[in-house]
């Protein structure tokens, strides 16, 4: 997870970069739509993680309400 984090910072810093130094707007187009990718599927990894370590630690299965609650902090 930590990985895939410092590789998203890095693109940040990338985009940051690029915009500074003025560059065609479709390529900062292009590395943004791969940054906002990148950060769904980390965001979806962290989410499955979250569920499993939830329902392992509590025994029993998390509440609908508990799943859809965090489930809209993605969105």
């Amino acid at each position: 997870m930590l990985n895939r984090l410092r590789r998203l910072e890095d693109q940040v810093r990338g985009l940051h970069k690029m915009v500074d130094e003025e560059r065609p707007c479709q390529e900062i187009l292009t590395l943004l739509s791969g940054v906002r990718s990148a950060l769904d599927a980390t965001g979806e990894t962290i989410f499955e993680q979250y569920l499993l370590s939830c329902a392992a630690e509590e025994g029993e299965p998390l509440p609908t309400k508990e799943i859809v609650k965090t489930a809209r902090l993605l969105r």
